[in-house]
Protein backbone atom coordinates (compact mmCIF):
# COMPACT_ATOMS: atom_id res chain seq x y z
CA UNK A 1 0.00 0.00 0.00
CA UNK A 2 1.65 3.45 -1.15
CA UNK A 3 1.34 5.78 1.70
CA UNK A 4 -0.37 8.99 1.30
CA UNK A 5 1.84 11.69 2.47
CA UNK A 6 4.13 12.93 -0.10
CA UNK A 7 6.41 15.14 1.43
CA UNK A 8 9.46 15.33 -0.40
CA UNK A 9 6.74 15.89 -3.91
CA UNK A 10 4.78 18.64 -1.57
CA UNK A 11 8.01 20.52 -1.02
CA UNK A 12 9.19 20.31 -4.88
CA UNK A 13 5.43 21.53 -5.78
CA UNK A 14 5.95 24.69 -3.52
CA UNK A 15 9.13 25.17 -4.73
CA UNK A 16 7.49 25.08 -8.48
CA UNK A 17 5.31 26.81 -8.07
CA UNK A 18 7.84 29.94 -7.09
CA UNK A 19 9.58 29.65 -10.18
CA UNK A 20 7.48 28.05 -13.09
CA UNK A 21 4.30 29.39 -13.66
CA UNK A 22 0.97 27.53 -12.61
CA UNK A 23 4.31 24.83 -11.05
CA UNK A 24 3.83 23.04 -13.67
CA UNK A 25 2.28 23.02 -17.52
CA UNK A 26 0.36 20.92 -20.34
CA UNK A 27 -0.71 17.54 -19.53
CA UNK A 28 1.91 16.58 -17.11
CA UNK A 29 0.28 18.78 -14.73
CA UNK A 30 -1.10 16.23 -11.90
CA UNK A 31 -3.83 19.45 -11.16
CA UNK A 32 -5.62 17.91 -14.00
CA UNK A 33 -5.88 14.80 -12.11
CA UNK A 34 -7.54 13.62 -8.69
CA UNK A 35 -6.18 14.16 -5.31
CA UNK A 36 -3.18 12.38 -4.29
CA UNK A 37 -1.11 11.93 -7.29
CA UNK A 38 2.48 12.19 -7.40
CA UNK A 39 3.78 15.49 -9.45
CA UNK A 40 7.28 14.47 -9.49
CA UNK A 41 8.95 11.27 -10.15
CA UNK A 42 13.15 10.04 -9.11
CA UNK A 43 13.40 7.00 -11.06
CA UNK A 44 12.08 3.93 -13.58
CA UNK A 45 13.11 1.08 -14.76
CA UNK A 46 10.97 -1.54 -16.88
CA UNK A 47 7.36 -0.95 -16.04
CA UNK A 48 7.85 0.22 -12.61
CA UNK A 49 8.06 4.32 -11.72
CA UNK A 50 9.01 5.77 -8.47
CA UNK A 51 8.15 8.63 -6.90
CA UNK A 52 9.83 11.12 -5.30
CA UNK A 53 9.53 9.34 -2.06
CA UNK A 54 9.85 6.47 -2.62
CA UNK A 55 6.41 5.21 -3.62
CA UNK A 56 6.35 2.59 -6.39
CA UNK A 57 3.51 1.99 -8.93
CA UNK A 58 3.16 -0.01 -12.03
CA UNK A 59 2.95 2.28 -14.99
CA UNK A 60 0.21 2.03 -17.49
CA UNK A 61 1.07 5.59 -19.00
CA UNK A 62 4.42 4.69 -20.23
CA UNK A 63 5.59 8.65 -20.34
CA UNK A 64 2.51 9.22 -21.95
CA UNK A 65 3.29 6.70 -24.67
CA UNK A 66 7.14 6.62 -25.31
CA UNK A 67 8.05 3.97 -23.38
CA UNK A 68 6.98 1.22 -25.80
CA UNK A 69 9.64 -1.23 -24.60
CA UNK A 70 9.70 -0.16 -21.24
CA UNK A 71 11.76 2.42 -19.05
CA UNK A 72 15.74 2.19 -19.99
CA UNK A 73 15.82 -1.07 -22.47
CA UNK A 74 19.28 -2.08 -22.45
CA UNK A 75 19.56 -2.35 -25.91
CA UNK A 76 18.24 1.01 -26.60
CA UNK A 77 20.22 2.88 -23.96
CA UNK A 78 23.31 0.74 -25.43
CA UNK A 79 22.94 2.14 -28.65
CA UNK A 80 21.99 5.60 -27.64
CA UNK A 81 24.87 5.86 -25.63
CA UNK A 82 27.73 4.12 -28.13
CA UNK A 83 26.10 7.50 -30.52
CA UNK A 84 26.95 10.01 -27.86
CA UNK A 85 30.48 9.47 -27.42
CA UNK A 86 30.77 9.95 -30.78
CA UNK A 87 28.38 12.88 -30.82
CA UNK A 88 24.67 13.81 -30.47
CA UNK A 89 23.74 17.15 -31.66
CA UNK A 90 26.67 18.31 -33.98
CA UNK A 91 26.74 21.01 -36.83
CA UNK A 92 25.17 18.81 -39.05
CA UNK A 93 23.42 16.00 -39.12
CA UNK A 94 25.20 12.27 -38.22
CA UNK A 95 24.94 9.25 -40.91
CA UNK A 96 22.29 8.28 -38.06
CA UNK A 97 19.95 10.57 -40.71
CA UNK A 98 20.16 8.64 -43.21
CA UNK A 99 20.11 5.08 -41.90
CA UNK A 100 16.71 5.94 -40.18
CA UNK A 101 14.97 7.29 -42.99
CA UNK A 102 15.90 4.39 -45.41
CA UNK A 103 14.47 2.47 -42.31
CA UNK A 104 11.07 4.34 -42.13
CA UNK A 105 10.90 3.97 -45.93
CA UNK A 106 11.39 0.19 -45.66
CA UNK A 107 9.12 -0.25 -42.63
CA UNK A 108 5.75 1.99 -43.40
CA UNK A 109 4.18 0.79 -45.95
CA UNK A 110 3.31 4.66 -47.70
CA UNK A 111 6.83 6.06 -47.27
CA UNK A 112 8.83 6.94 -50.03
CA UNK A 113 10.62 9.77 -48.04
CA UNK A 114 10.57 10.94 -44.33
CA UNK A 115 11.85 14.09 -42.66
CA UNK A 116 12.71 13.98 -38.64
CA UNK A 117 11.65 16.40 -35.67
CA UNK A 118 11.64 16.44 -32.10
CA UNK A 119 7.76 16.42 -31.03
CA UNK A 120 4.65 14.81 -32.12
CA UNK A 121 3.23 18.55 -32.81
CA UNK A 122 5.98 19.91 -34.97
CA UNK A 123 5.30 16.85 -37.23
CA UNK A 124 1.70 17.45 -37.42
CA UNK A 125 2.19 20.79 -37.86
CA UNK A 126 5.04 20.09 -40.67
CA UNK A 127 2.14 17.89 -42.53
CA UNK A 128 -0.17 20.74 -42.55
CA UNK A 129 2.78 23.05 -43.94
CA UNK A 130 3.71 20.49 -46.48
CA UNK A 131 -0.39 19.76 -47.75
CA UNK A 132 -0.62 23.52 -48.48
CA UNK A 133 2.54 23.65 -50.21
CA UNK A 134 1.71 21.11 -52.65
CA UNK A 135 -2.12 21.69 -53.60
CA UNK A 136 -1.79 25.94 -52.79
CA UNK A 137 -5.27 25.35 -50.84
CA UNK A 138 -6.06 26.40 -47.47
CA UNK A 139 -8.42 24.12 -45.54
CA UNK A 140 -7.53 21.35 -43.18
CA UNK A 141 -10.69 18.77 -42.31
CA UNK A 142 -10.06 17.71 -38.83
CA UNK A 143 -12.23 15.63 -36.50
CA UNK A 144 -14.23 17.71 -33.69
CA UNK A 145 -12.33 16.76 -30.34
CA UNK A 146 -9.23 15.13 -31.86
CA UNK A 147 -6.04 16.22 -30.52
CA UNK A 148 -3.30 17.01 -32.88
CA UNK A 149 -0.82 18.79 -30.68
CA UNK A 150 -0.34 22.02 -28.84
CA UNK A 151 0.49 24.59 -31.63
CA UNK A 152 -1.93 27.81 -32.06
CA UNK A 153 -3.36 25.99 -35.41
CA UNK A 154 -4.83 23.07 -33.23
CA UNK A 155 -4.54 23.04 -29.28
CA UNK A 156 -7.60 22.22 -27.51
CA UNK A 157 -7.23 25.06 -25.25
CA UNK A 158 -6.59 28.33 -27.35
CA UNK A 159 -5.79 31.09 -24.85
CA UNK A 160 -3.53 33.14 -26.25
CA UNK A 161 -4.40 32.17 -29.60
CA UNK A 162 -6.62 33.96 -32.63
CA UNK A 163 -9.76 32.93 -34.11
CA UNK A 164 -7.84 33.35 -37.41
CA UNK A 165 -5.44 30.98 -36.44
CA UNK A 166 -7.99 28.20 -37.05
CA UNK A 167 -9.68 30.01 -39.43
CA UNK A 168 -9.11 27.30 -42.08
CA UNK A 169 -9.86 24.43 -39.88
CA UNK A 170 -13.25 22.52 -41.36
CA UNK A 171 -14.32 19.67 -38.84
CA UNK A 172 -16.19 16.26 -39.23
CA UNK A 173 -17.20 13.40 -37.09
CA UNK A 174 -14.57 10.74 -37.02
CA UNK A 175 -15.83 7.78 -38.41
CA UNK A 176 -19.01 9.68 -39.65
CA UNK A 177 -19.18 9.43 -43.67
CA UNK A 178 -21.90 12.12 -44.12
CA UNK A 179 -20.21 14.63 -42.07
CA UNK A 180 -16.88 14.28 -43.42
CA UNK A 181 -18.46 14.63 -47.11
CA UNK A 182 -20.67 17.80 -45.71
CA UNK A 183 -17.25 19.09 -44.55
CA UNK A 184 -15.46 19.28 -47.45
CA UNK A 185 -18.70 20.48 -49.83
CA UNK A 186 -18.40 23.54 -47.23
CA UNK A 187 -14.84 23.89 -48.07
CA UNK A 188 -15.67 24.79 -51.82
CA UNK A 189 -13.00 23.36 -53.73
CA UNK A 190 -10.54 24.85 -51.13
CA UNK A 191 -9.17 21.48 -49.56
CA UNK A 192 -5.45 20.90 -48.62
CA UNK A 193 -5.52 17.70 -46.52
CA UNK A 194 -7.72 15.68 -44.28
CA UNK A 195 -6.08 14.51 -41.09
CA UNK A 196 -7.22 12.29 -39.46
CA UNK A 197 -6.07 9.99 -35.93
CA UNK A 198 -5.09 6.52 -36.47
CA UNK A 199 -8.52 6.07 -34.17
CA UNK A 200 -10.64 8.23 -32.25
CA UNK A 201 -8.81 8.13 -29.01
CA UNK A 202 -10.52 11.92 -27.54
CA UNK A 203 -9.59 12.61 -23.98
CA UNK A 204 -12.43 11.18 -22.08
CA UNK A 205 -14.55 9.69 -24.25
CA UNK A 206 -15.30 6.04 -25.78
CA UNK A 207 -12.34 4.90 -28.36
CA UNK A 208 -13.53 4.29 -31.92
CA UNK A 209 -10.72 2.16 -33.92
CA UNK A 210 -11.63 3.77 -37.40
CA UNK A 211 -14.28 1.79 -40.03
CA UNK A 212 -12.98 0.85 -43.24
CA UNK A 213 -16.07 2.67 -45.12
CA UNK A 214 -14.47 6.40 -42.96
CA UNK A 215 -11.37 5.19 -44.26
CA UNK A 216 -11.83 4.50 -48.00
CA UNK A 217 -14.13 7.67 -47.93
CA UNK A 218 -11.38 9.56 -46.82
CA UNK A 219 -9.27 8.19 -49.46
CA UNK A 220 -11.74 8.84 -52.41
CA UNK A 221 -11.96 12.19 -50.89
CA UNK A 222 -8.16 13.14 -51.06
CA UNK A 223 -7.83 11.25 -54.30
CA UNK A 224 -10.61 13.31 -56.23
CA UNK A 225 -10.04 16.55 -55.16
CA UNK A 226 -5.91 16.21 -54.84
CA UNK A 227 -6.13 16.81 -50.82
CA UNK A 228 -3.31 15.21 -48.89
CA UNK A 229 -4.45 12.18 -46.35
CA UNK A 230 -3.06 12.91 -43.18
CA UNK A 231 -2.40 10.05 -40.71
CA UNK A 232 -1.62 11.56 -37.46
CA UNK A 233 0.12 8.33 -36.30
CA UNK A 234 2.13 10.34 -33.06
CA UNK A 235 0.27 8.19 -30.50
CA UNK A 236 -0.41 5.15 -32.35
CA UNK A 237 2.35 4.59 -34.57
CA UNK A 238 4.64 1.63 -34.44
CA UNK A 239 1.76 -0.05 -31.70
CA UNK A 240 -0.54 -1.07 -33.83
CA UNK A 241 1.07 -2.39 -37.08
CA UNK A 242 4.89 -1.70 -38.45
CA UNK A 243 3.61 -0.45 -41.83
CA UNK A 244 1.24 2.55 -40.08
CA UNK A 245 -2.02 1.91 -38.42
CA UNK A 246 -4.17 2.14 -41.21
CA UNK A 247 -2.61 -1.15 -42.71
CA UNK A 248 -5.73 -2.47 -40.11
CA UNK A 249 -8.16 -1.11 -42.44
CA UNK A 250 -6.34 -1.49 -45.84
CA UNK A 251 -5.44 2.35 -46.23
CA UNK A 252 -3.08 4.54 -47.12
CA UNK A 253 -2.28 7.95 -46.41
CA UNK A 254 0.15 10.53 -48.04
CA UNK A 255 1.44 11.96 -45.00
CA UNK A 256 1.79 10.51 -41.51
CA UNK A 257 3.13 12.08 -38.74
CA UNK A 258 4.86 9.53 -35.77
CA UNK A 259 6.70 10.22 -32.35
CA UNK A 260 5.52 8.94 -29.01
CA UNK A 261 7.22 5.14 -29.23
CA UNK A 262 9.43 5.81 -32.04
CA UNK A 263 12.52 5.89 -29.82
CA UNK A 264 11.79 4.38 -26.77
CA UNK A 265 11.55 7.92 -24.75
CA UNK A 266 14.19 9.68 -26.48
CA UNK A 267 13.14 12.76 -28.07
CA UNK A 268 12.14 12.32 -31.91
CA UNK A 269 9.42 12.82 -34.33
CA UNK A 270 9.13 11.81 -38.06
CA UNK A 271 7.14 12.87 -41.03
CA UNK A 272 6.78 10.55 -43.97
CA UNK A 273 5.14 10.69 -47.30
CA UNK A 274 4.95 9.82 -50.47
CA UNK A 275 6.94 10.77 -54.09
CA UNK A 276 3.43 12.83 -54.92
CA UNK A 277 4.46 15.09 -51.83
CA UNK A 278 8.10 15.07 -52.20
CA UNK A 279 8.65 18.42 -53.81
CA UNK A 280 7.03 19.99 -51.87
CA UNK A 281 8.33 18.85 -48.59
CA UNK A 282 11.55 19.90 -49.80
CA UNK A 283 10.30 23.65 -50.69
CA UNK A 284 9.22 24.79 -47.21
CA UNK A 285 11.26 25.53 -44.47
CA UNK A 286 11.96 23.78 -41.60
CA UNK A 287 14.45 23.55 -39.11
CA UNK A 288 15.46 23.01 -35.32
CA UNK A 289 18.59 22.94 -33.27
CA UNK A 290 18.25 20.37 -31.85
CA UNK A 291 15.87 18.15 -34.78
CA UNK A 292 18.88 16.19 -36.13
CA UNK A 293 20.04 14.69 -32.22
CA UNK A 294 22.26 11.50 -33.45
CA UNK A 295 21.64 9.71 -29.98
CA UNK A 296 17.67 9.77 -30.73
CA UNK A 297 18.49 8.61 -33.66
CA UNK A 298 20.63 6.28 -32.87
CA UNK A 299 17.83 5.33 -30.21
CA UNK A 300 15.40 4.65 -32.93
CA UNK A 301 17.14 2.32 -35.50
CA UNK A 302 17.27 -0.11 -32.52
CA UNK A 303 13.86 0.25 -31.17
CA UNK A 304 12.77 -0.54 -34.43
CA UNK A 305 14.90 -3.10 -34.52
CA UNK A 306 13.58 -4.69 -31.67
CA UNK A 307 10.21 -4.19 -32.77
CA UNK A 308 10.87 -6.44 -35.54
CA UNK A 309 12.62 -8.76 -34.37
CA UNK A 310 10.42 -9.65 -31.23
CA UNK A 311 6.91 -9.08 -33.12
CA UNK A 312 6.33 -6.42 -29.92
CA UNK A 313 2.83 -5.41 -31.28
CA UNK A 314 1.74 -8.95 -30.64
CA UNK A 315 3.12 -9.23 -27.13
CA UNK A 316 1.79 -5.95 -25.86
CA UNK A 317 -1.59 -6.79 -27.20
CA UNK A 318 -1.70 -9.82 -25.66
CA UNK A 319 -0.48 -8.33 -21.85
CA UNK A 320 -3.20 -5.81 -22.62
CA UNK A 321 -5.75 -8.37 -23.23
CA UNK A 322 -4.94 -10.24 -20.04
CA UNK A 323 -4.89 -6.78 -18.34
CA UNK A 324 -8.56 -6.02 -19.79
CA UNK A 325 -10.04 -9.83 -19.12
CA UNK A 326 -8.90 -9.17 -15.36
CA UNK A 327 -10.69 -5.92 -15.20
CA UNK A 328 -13.45 -7.28 -16.58
CA UNK A 329 -14.06 -9.98 -14.60
CA UNK A 330 -13.42 -7.55 -11.27
CA UNK A 331 -16.18 -4.98 -12.66
CA UNK A 332 -18.29 -8.07 -13.32
CA UNK A 333 -17.84 -9.64 -9.60
CA UNK A 334 -18.25 -6.01 -7.55
CA UNK A 335 -21.36 -5.48 -10.23
CA UNK A 336 -19.48 -2.58 -11.74
CA UNK A 337 -20.08 -1.51 -15.59
CA UNK A 338 -17.31 -0.89 -17.07
CA UNK A 339 -16.10 0.34 -20.42
CA UNK A 340 -13.21 -0.23 -22.06
CA UNK A 341 -12.64 0.55 -25.50
CA UNK A 342 -9.91 1.05 -28.14
CA UNK A 343 -7.26 -1.44 -28.65
CA UNK A 344 -5.94 -4.13 -25.77
CA UNK A 345 -2.54 -2.28 -26.10
CA UNK A 346 -3.72 1.49 -25.83
CA UNK A 347 -6.85 0.98 -23.17
CA UNK A 348 -9.31 3.32 -22.29
CA UNK A 349 -11.38 2.30 -18.86
CA UNK A 350 -14.27 4.64 -17.91
CA UNK A 351 -17.39 3.48 -16.15
CA UNK A 352 -21.12 3.67 -16.94
CA UNK A 353 -23.18 6.27 -15.83
CA UNK A 354 -20.32 8.61 -14.63
CA UNK A 355 -20.79 11.72 -15.86
CA UNK A 356 -17.90 13.84 -13.12
CA UNK A 357 -16.13 10.96 -13.64
CA UNK A 358 -16.57 10.12 -10.05
CA UNK A 359 -16.19 6.47 -10.11
CA UNK A 360 -13.26 6.60 -12.13
CA UNK A 361 -11.15 9.48 -10.22
CA UNK A 362 -12.20 7.17 -6.70
CA UNK A 363 -10.97 4.01 -9.16
CA UNK A 364 -8.44 5.52 -9.86
CA UNK A 365 -7.25 7.09 -6.72
CA UNK A 366 -7.45 3.61 -4.86
CA UNK A 367 -5.26 1.58 -7.33
CA UNK A 368 -2.57 3.86 -7.49
CA UNK A 369 -2.33 3.74 -3.23
CA UNK A 370 -2.79 0.04 -4.35
CA UNK A 371 0.46 0.48 -6.70
CA UNK A 372 -1.16 1.14 -10.10
CA UNK A 373 -0.54 4.42 -11.86
CA UNK A 374 -3.58 4.48 -13.91
CA UNK A 375 -5.52 7.48 -15.86
CA UNK A 376 -9.44 8.21 -14.99
CA UNK A 377 -10.09 9.81 -18.46
CA UNK A 378 -7.05 9.42 -21.02
CA UNK A 379 -6.00 6.57 -22.96
CA UNK A 380 -3.37 4.19 -21.51
CA UNK A 381 -0.13 2.49 -22.58
CA UNK A 382 0.79 -1.28 -22.18
CA UNK A 383 5.21 -1.70 -22.75
CA UNK A 384 7.13 -4.37 -23.80
CA UNK A 385 8.08 -4.60 -20.43
CA UNK A 386 4.81 -5.49 -18.50
CA UNK A 387 4.97 -9.26 -17.57
CA UNK A 388 2.72 -11.15 -16.17
CA UNK A 389 3.65 -10.75 -12.95
CA UNK A 390 3.13 -6.55 -13.31
CA UNK A 391 -0.47 -7.50 -14.62
CA UNK A 392 -1.07 -9.30 -11.99
CA UNK A 393 0.55 -7.26 -9.02
CA UNK A 394 -1.75 -4.10 -10.93
CA UNK A 395 -4.75 -6.20 -10.89
CA UNK A 396 -4.29 -6.53 -7.02
CA UNK A 397 -4.70 -2.73 -6.71
CA UNK A 398 -7.52 -2.48 -9.25
CA UNK A 399 -9.36 -5.60 -7.38
CA UNK A 400 -9.82 -3.10 -4.16
CA UNK A 401 -10.51 0.18 -5.85
CA UNK A 402 -13.28 -1.86 -7.43
CA UNK A 403 -14.58 -2.32 -4.32
CA UNK A 404 -14.00 1.07 -3.01
CA UNK A 405 -16.05 1.89 -6.20
CA UNK A 406 -18.79 -0.57 -4.77
CA UNK A 407 -19.07 0.64 -1.41
CA UNK A 408 -19.08 4.41 -2.78
CA UNK A 409 -21.45 3.98 -5.47
CA UNK A 410 -23.02 0.94 -4.90
CA UNK A 411 -23.48 -1.49 -7.86
CA UNK A 412 -24.62 -0.62 -11.56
Amino acid sequence: MISNSLPKDAALRTRARSVIPGGMYGHLNVARLPPGYPQFFARAEGATLWDVDGNAYVDFMCAYGPMVLGYGNREVEAAAEAQRKLGDVLTGPSERLVELAEKLVGMVAHADWALFQRNGTDATTLCVVIARAATKKRKILVARGAYHGSAPWCTPHPTGTTAEDRVHLVHYDYNDVASLQAAALSAEGDIAGVIASAFRHDYGQDQQLPTPEFARTVRALCDATGAALILDDVRAGFRLHLGGSWETVGVRPDLAAYSKAIANGYTLAAVTGRDKFRDAAASVFMTGSFWCGAASMAASLKTLEIFERDDTIAYIERIGQRFRDGLAAQASAHGQVLKQTGPAQMPTVLFADDPQVEKGCLFTTEALRGGAWLHPQHNMFLSAAHTEADIDRALQATDSAMAAVRKNFGRG
